[in-house]
């Protein structure tokens, strides 16, 4: 595969042929739309969710998908917009991993939506921009921090909008509990949790045949994530996926508006659970059980901000456990646990010192923007968290408002990775995270869902 350093600088030209082409800078300075013309890089069953998403809108256009997958993923997504009833022909483009720079050469593709392996994310969102088209980048952690600077910096020299699709800001219960801090439920906030806890060995490996389990099989002889996700646990050790868990916390301490993360350190378990778990289902002669996976079984990250507060990031994705992305968020006044579904208000709670169920407060506190589109999300996917991610985009897209998730926030999460492992490398030593706002971050103002619309 060409390394993402290659295509930066094979596309780093044609951007710049097609910013003067299409005028990307007044393309999106005052344009409004009732309707997105959207491409699709990568349509493998995430990608497929957002193209499932989007067909179901009367404000988009689906113009073309893009993937070398011509086995499943094209086939796939052909058969989901034909049960659509789309009659205008969807372009696809599926020569070879660098067919998406084709795709990006059509001018009438208003923004693309990227769901592909994590490696292309940063290459795929830089050469989006350079063509002139706004980015919704699903989530995952940089290699480098190199990524992230050159999607920022991209962003700044293109004026191109850019949206993280971190859809776990938008869970109902998150956004419950945003509008308890808002409210000052918990007084001012001193400390917060966030986590990937999720048993991914079925999703880690395959048997080249169905997308989960049924063998030990990664790389080229797995399909799906199996084929290109193991690999980064064979080869890096830190927090691989940090967004869940950091991005709803963010939005509560209005991190790049108004504060910033600071510092981070990073441990890590042994790697025990991969091992395990191949030479329990093939035997320890099976070819995988010789392969020595790098990343801990559980990495844990603390960081620091600004403003005073403390995070604490677990990443636990390789042992046997209960889906959890370990939510807490704890003020001078109490605190809330998503685990157990628990809440504790200091004068409020029935007993002192003593838990109570979060029931009764997701009500009373549910947010504005579930109140008013609940019905719209029920079919959408993780329990209509989807739906709203791919609202905002778009509405933003069609306002020419700018986003609530922007590239400082999703080069801020990314960059978790790349210091975690360096953290990890060095024994747990402290590492500065970058202010990707070169200090905008001190008079910019919070503008995530303050109110119904998206």
């Amino acid at each position: 595969m060409t390394t993402r350093r290659t295509f930066v600088r094979q596309t780093a030209a044609i951007g710049a042929g097609l910013s003067i082409l299409n005028s990307p800078l007044k393309l999106f300075a005052s344009e409004k739309k009732s309707v997105v013309r959207m491409g699709f890089i990568g349509v493998g069953l995430r990608g497929q969710d957002h193209l499932q998403q989007c067909l179901k809108r009367k404000d988009v256009e689906v113009v073309a998908v893009c993937d070398p997958d011509t086995e499943s993923a094209i086939p796939r997504s052909r058969k989901i917009i034909q049960n659509a009833g789309v009659k205008k022909k969807v372009a696809e483009y599926s020569k070879g991993e660098n067919d998406f720079l084709n795709m990006l050469k059509r001018d009438d593709i208003d923004a693309v939506i990227i769901a592909t392996p994590w490696e292309w994310h940063a290459v795929q969102g830089v050469a989006a921009m350079k063509a002139g088209k706004a980015v919704g980048m699903e989530v995952c952690g940089a290699t480098d921090l190199e990524e992230c600077w050159d999607m920022v910096e991209t962003h700044e020299e293109m004026g191109i909008p850019f949206f993280g699709l971190e859809n776990v800001c938008y869970r109902r219960d998150v956004m419950a509990v945003l509008n308890m801090v808002r409210q000052g439920l918990f007084g001012e906030l001193l400390h917060l949790h966030g986590g990937y806890q999720h048993d991914l060995r079925e999703v880690k490996f395959n048997d080249g045949k169905q997308f989960y389990g049924g063998g030990i099989e990664f790389g080229e002889k797995g399909i799906s994530e199996a084929r290109w996700r193991t690999n980064h646990s064979v080869h890096r050790n830190g927090d691989l996926y940090p967004t869940h868990g950091l991005g709803p916390v963010c939005t509560m301490i209005d991190v790049n508006r108004g504060n910033r993360l600071m510092t981070l350190s990073s441990v890590a378990t042994k790697a025990r659970g991969l091992h395990s778990y191949v030479v329990e289902k093939g035997g320890v002669n099976h070819a995988n059980a010789k392969v020595e996976f790098k990343l801990g079984d559980i990495v844990t990250t603390s960081i620091t901000t600004a403003n005073g507060e403390t995070i604490i990031l677990s990443h636990d994705t390789n042992s046997p456990r209960p889906y959890s992305l370990n939510f807490r968020v704890q003020g001078t006044k109490g605190l809330w646990m998503d685990d157990f579904n628990s809440i504790y208000i200091e004068g409020t709670s029935p007993e002192a010192h003593r838990w109570e169920p979060d029931a009764s407060y997701m009500e009373k506190y549910d947010h504005p923007l579930w109140k008013r589109h609940s019905e719209a999300a029920k079919e959408a996917g993780h329990g209509g968290m989807d739906f709203f991610v791919l609202n905002s985009f778009i509405e933003c897209l069609k306002r020419n408002a700018p986003f609530p998730l922007d590239v400082y926030d999703l080069a801020t999460w990314y960059a978790i990775t790349p210091l975690s492992e360096a953290s990890i490398a060095q024994g747990g030593a402290v590492q500065q995270v970058p202010d990707f706002t070169k200090g905008k971050w001190m008079k910019r103002k919070p503008i995530f869902c303050f109110d119904d619309e998206y």
